[in-house]
């Protein structure tokens, strides 16, 4: 009996991928339209090859950010996610309290990107501040809008405070899902927290705990939202990261074809670093 194939199915995809194609491919393209040619204005473009690229792989200018970006984002990764599994493991697992703890590490990740960093502004102010005034008056020479370690120090509690709920969400849980089995048969062995933790907690978050690094790691590097509300880039340029900087020469300079080239090796180091990111840990589980 020969098998009937049904082509009518592809109908019900075809309106993703056109949306797929309006979101991304065509304005990826655009991109690189830009990236290979120089205008003048008027709307004339002209072939320049790959002149951006060079220009922006030989920029300090951008040599800085990104340095600038590897620290931001490495930080915070090895705060939220050590800081998130400790939390994790501090919620209950039955009770009552389990729904009430849940809301309240959800509440930051329900606040807008924006408002955060307008909150987190207000809050700082070293005269008007909560935060500001109290670490002034506890005698520390406070003012994140003039000195370059305070920006970075209030930059990194912002994100820490708004972002590490994922965390916690993530690994509470890979936490539950463990059969109760596995705690018994620790507590028949007579296992300690340290064993239970590396031995029966620690294998079973690894997946979950994947996929919190990848996150993290992808917004972090993408971050603008939140550090350009609260410091602008400054002061100086001490907190520009990669996209600050990147808005700066495609808005604020108009040049888009260093924004273009800028904006697809920005991608490429995003597609990268989480490639790498992955599969060590994936090598590391399967050890």
């Amino acid at each position: 009996m020969a098998k009937t194939e049904n082509q009518k199915a592809w109908f019900f995809v075809l309106p993703v991928l056109i949306l797929v194609a309006f979101n991304a491919i065509i304005p990826l393209m655009t991109v690189v339209n830009y990236s290979v040619q120089e205008t003048f204005g008027n709307n004339d473009f002209f072939w320049a090859g790959v002149v951006w690229f060079e220009e922006i792989l030989h920029s300090s200018r951008f040599h800085d950010s990104l340095m600038r970006q590897l620290t931001f984002t490495f930080t915070i990764l090895a705060i939220e996610i050590p800081l998130g599994v400790i939390i994790a493991l501090a919620m209950p697992r039955k009770g009552p309290w389990v729904p009430v703890c849940l809301i309240l590490m959800s509440l930051p990740l329900l606040i807008p990107w924006n408002v955060v960093g307008a909150m987190w502004n207000i809050f700082a102010l070293p005269d008007i501040g909560m935060l500001g005034r109290m670490l002034n008056e506890l005698g520390f020479d406070y003012n994140f809008t003039r000195q370059v370690g305070d920006a970075w120090f209030t930059l990194i509690i912002m994100d820490v405070w708004h972002w590490t709920s994922l965390v916690v969400l993530l690994a509470y849980a890979g936490l539950v899902s463990i059969p109760d089995a596995y705690y018994q048969a620790a507590k028949i062995d007579g296992a300690n927290n340290w064993s239970i933790f590396r031995y029966i907690q620690l294998p079973k978050m690894k997946r979950v705990l994947t996929i919190a690094v990848l996150l993290r790691f992808m917004d972090s590097f993408n971050i603008y939202t939140e550090p350009f509300v609260l410091t602008g880039g400054g002061p100086g340029n001490s907190t520009t990261l990669l996209s600050i900087d990147l808005v700066k020469i495609a808005l604020g300079q108009f040049d888009l074809g260093p924004a273009a080239a800028m904006s697809l090796i920005y991608f490429l180091v995003i597609l990268l670093l989480s490639w790498v990111f992955y599969t060590l840990m994936m090598r590391n589980e399967e050890q």
